[in-house]
């Protein structure tokens, strides 16, 4: 994984908008499933050049690839991964853990209640603000009956390939997103391992052949983990030690997953959820940070544009980050259609730099923001702006 020794690199957090053909071919699978096939090599090759051309130094393949195999942030894996069924909800059964913002749930109980939570972050998932009513309790849920194997040895081939071809000759480092343990397997009910431990072992387990595939192909593997941050969302009984408690063996379980692989081409992604919500009752970073970094990762992607997490750049003015280490803030925002000024990109960075030091900092998004805003035109806006932010940083950094 490249450092900024000369530079402050740039990258982003996953997805990125995709060309109206290939999203009309994917709309219409799996009869067109050939003519996605064929798609997408260009469809790689062009979305790798856009990032180029924004100023990006770590690029990826939009997710293209999953986005025409699965649906939602989670959907791909469960094409690559055997072991679960979705079952009908025995009422008589208490719930694993709670809805997803639980505790903003109980402070802003008239929001819930009137819908707007379902507008998601921006853009096309918004259904204008219109009062769509409180949610609606599920009638199924994932539950594990039988061991879980990784099956998807062609499907990461695919995204392998494709990307390798997009990048190839290109003064670039390539990096493939995949979900982690946690985001995986904690939500599922486990009916068939001996206990929740030995559950999430095998998750773990499953899921280092997907990440393998990635860096023996040499390319940068990113392990989207929201859930190391939003669980404490799900359980609001906890108290910050419940929460850190669980963290502690959360982190056991990644490290397991990338138990071998090359550190130096593994970096971490989390995040407070996308959600178009209050956010007030997020774990704060100060609470987590020590924990995060002991992951074995070399770099560490965090939400830092949000509005709710900006300030938290202070953080590390009193957790160390370890030598050698990479923190990857995300410098413009999946939570707002506003296009973030290079001048306030910068200012982001530098603040950054002036607490773990320049060379251990790249410029990136808060989370994938190919589906989050209102039109493609503003994410290549925001990814131009911190290309262009990130000059600005590089030439006040090195010029001193």
């Amino acid at each position: 994984m490249r450092t900024s020794t000369e530079r402050i690199l740039s990258t982003h957090g996953g997805n990125l908008p995709r060309p109206d053909d290939l999203d009309d071919l994917i709309a219409n699978a799996p009869q067109t499933r050939d003519e996605i096939g064929r798609r997408l090599p260009g469809a790689v090759a062009e979305v790798v050049e856009r990032q180029i051309d924004c100023g990006l130094d770590i690029v990826n393949d939009g997710e293209y690839v999953k986005a025409a195999h699965a649906t939602g942030y989670r959907g791909y894996i469960h094409d690559r991964v055997t072991g679960w069924e979705v079952l009908p909800i025995d009422p008589s059964v208490p719930p694993k853990r709670a809805y997803v913002a639980e505790r903003d749930k109980a402070d802003f109980p008239g929001f819930y209640e009137s819908g707007l939570w379902l507008s998601g972050s921006g853009g096309p998932v918004r259904p204008g603000f219109a009062k769509a009513g409180p949610p609606r309790l599920p009638t199924t849920e994932r539950v594990c009956t039988g061991p879980i194997r990784y099956t998807g040895q062609e499907a990461i081939a695919a995204d392998v390939a494709a990307l390798r071809e997009g990048v190839a000759g290109k003064d670039v480092d390539g990096f493939i997103a995949a979900l982690g343990p946690l985001s995986l397997g904690a939500a599922a009910r486990n009916a068939h391992y001996p206990d929740e431990d030995a559950y999430m072992t095998a998750v773990a387990e499953a899921l280092r052949e997907e990440y393998k595939a990635v860096t023996d192909a040499g390319l940068v593997l990113q392990i989207d983990e929201p859930e190391f941050a939003t669980t404490w969302t799900f359980y609001p009984e906890w108290t910050v030690d419940d929460y850190r408690r669980y963290l502690e063996r959360a982190v056991e379980i990644i490290n397991h997953a990338i138990a071998g692989l090359p550190e130096e081409q593994i970096r971490l992604h989390m995040c407070w959820g996308s959600g178009h919500r209050p956010h007030t009752n997020d774990i704060e970073l100060k609470y987590i940070a020590d924990l995060l970094v002991k992951v074995n990762a070399k770099a560490y992607a965090i939400e830092s544009g949000n509005v709710r997490h900006a300030h938290e750049w202070r953080v590390w003015e009193d957790v160390k980050l370890p030598d050698g280490k990479i923190l990857v803030p995300g410098v413009v925002s999946h939570a707002t259609d506003l296009v973030e000024h290079p001048e306030l990109v910068a200012e982001r960075l530098v603040n950054f730099a002036g607490v773990v030091g320049r060379e251990n900092i790249q410029a990136g998004t808060d989370c994938g923001i190919g589906s989050r805003v209102g039109h493609q035109e503003i994410v290549w806006a925001k990814l131009r702006a911190m290309g262009d932010g990130a000059r600005i940083a590089s030439d006040r950094l090195w010029s001193r």
